[in-house]
């Protein structure tokens, strides 16, 4: 019953209308690995976020499991989270930036990201 509605929920947020997208949400996304031909392995990470404004700028902030499947090893279940911000500068030019991390069963080898880029709308 719990996951039917989850599902429902999810489904909800995905078909819902952009100006509805304002406040919590649900994101599952997989991140795939190859170096050259040999594929590495992938991440699934199943999180729920809420995002909003202040003023002009726009944010949000996500967590929850992220299912480590290496290639040809056992997987394993870990946290990941993220956190982003976007600030227009101009009405076609913005900036963005984005924090990252996933827990690792060694706390001393938890992985962590940054993201910064620009963004030019024609």
């Amino acid at each position: 019953m719990f996951k039917t509605t989850i599902a429902a929920a999810a489904a909800a947020i995905a078909f819902a209308p952009a100006a509805a997208l304002a406040g919590p949400y649900v994101n599952v996304e997989t991140n795939a690995g190859w170096a050259g031909d040999d594929y590495t392995g992938a991440t699934t990470d199943v999180h729920v976020g809420y995002e909003g404004e202040i003023g002009a700028a726009s944010y949000y902030v996500q967590g929850g499991p992220a299912f480590v499947a290496p290639d040809g090893a056992d997987g394993d279940t870990q946290f990941s989270g993220k956190a982003g911000v976007g600030v227009p500068v101009t009405d076609a030019f913005g900036v963005y930036g984005e924090l990252s991390f996933i827990t690792a069963d060694d706390s001393d080898n938890n992985g962590y990201g940054g993201k910064l880029g620009v963004k030019y709308s024609f």
